[in-house]
């Protein structure tokens, strides 16, 4: 179903609502008001909160000054980048001057210098390029929402590495450079959902060392045995992040995902390795994934292994 669009109170009086009515349908839930001025003419959740976000987009920079250019969480919005868990309940924008920024209930302006290089266009809106979303996201919002972007960025091929490197280079005087810095030295396109970008982030956050993504693990006899989420040679586990069930997103039995899962984790295991799983629910549990991280690196301890692995190139 095509995305609805917002409807103006101008226009919607034109067409022969009066306030009154546009007040009963959001009170009815059948409507809802977008910001001041502008409705959908649909219930809330018949939206994405992206949806809603990028309906929003359009509802503001109609009332802009065209020096205005979509930034930092909006312009990831326009991207199609991932947003887990940032505030989609007001539009960015970045004016091309030193100072004069402004916080409003739907509007947040920023004030920065932006090249002209810096600035793209997205369904017929101005807005930041990628790299410049990225990184001044890492410069401003919480380091594991800003991998969970930036990760989902250069899987897509919005940017490269080196785009990155460029744009940080640029804002090197800007405030949060040094949080940005960190972020873009620990993106990696290789990992391959938003709960495999939440998965790094916790188990560096407990202190283990950076894993190997993606790696193929071959055994002596039989060949390929596996492509691991998170491979730890030196510990001897295999790290595996559990979201939908291979086969369940597309149509297949979770019954027979799962039983495929315990099929593989067997041959992994005949091999030496100890598996550590979990899922997006642990990933809220402070300690979960250290403690089953823990756990494996000790029922691999002193086992021998064979076979061997294959890196994936990070490029």
């Amino acid at each position: 179903m095509a995305t609805p669009q917002s409807i103006s109170r101008r226009d919607a009086l034109a067409a022969g609502l009066s306030d009154t009515d546009l007040h009963r349908l959001c009170r009815h839930g059948l409507w809802h008001r977008l910001r001041p001025g502008h409705y959908l003419a649909v219930p809330p959740t018949a939206v994405s909160p992206a949806q809603r976000h990028r309906l929003l987009i359009r509802a503001t920079v109609v009332t802009t000054s065209d020096s205005a250019v979509v930034s930092h969480v909006s312009a990831a919005v326009l991207h199609g980048l991932p947003v887990w868990r940032l505030r989609l309940d007001r539009v960015h924008l970045t004016r091309n001057r030193r100072n004069g920024g402004r916080r409003g209930a739907h509007l947040l302006v920023h004030s920065a210098l932006l090249e002209p290089e810096e600035i793209t266009v997205v369904d017929g809106i101005r807005c930041t390029t990628v790299a410049r979303t990225l990184v001044d996201l890492a410069r401003t919002e919480p380091f594991e929402q800003s991998v969970v972007c930036g990760d989902g960025a250069l899987r897509g091929g919005g940017t490269s590495r080196a785009r990155l490197h460029d744009q940080l280079h640029r804002l090197d005087n800007r405030p949060g450079h040094r949080n940005a810095a960190a972020v873009v030295r620990f993106l990696d396109r290789r990992s391959e959902s938003i709960g495999a970008s939440r998965s790094r982030v916790a188990l560096r956050q407990a202190g283990f060392p950076a894993p190997e993504l993606q790696a193929r693990i071959l055994s002596p006899a039989a060949g390929f045995v596996a492509r691991a989420d998170f491979l730890f040679p030196k510990m001897g586990v295999v790290g595996e992040f559990d979201g939908d069930p291979p086969g369940y997103a597309t149509g297949g039995s979770p019954v027979g995902a799962t039983a495929a899962a315990r099929q593989r984790e067997a041959r992994l295991r005949a091999l030496g390795w100890s598996v550590a799983r979990w899922t997006w629910d642990d990933l809220d549990e402070p300690g979960v994934v250290a403690r089953r991280m823990e756990a494996a690196a000790a029922a691999a301890m002193g086992k021998p292994r064979t076979g061997r692995w294959l890196p994936a190139p990070r490029l």
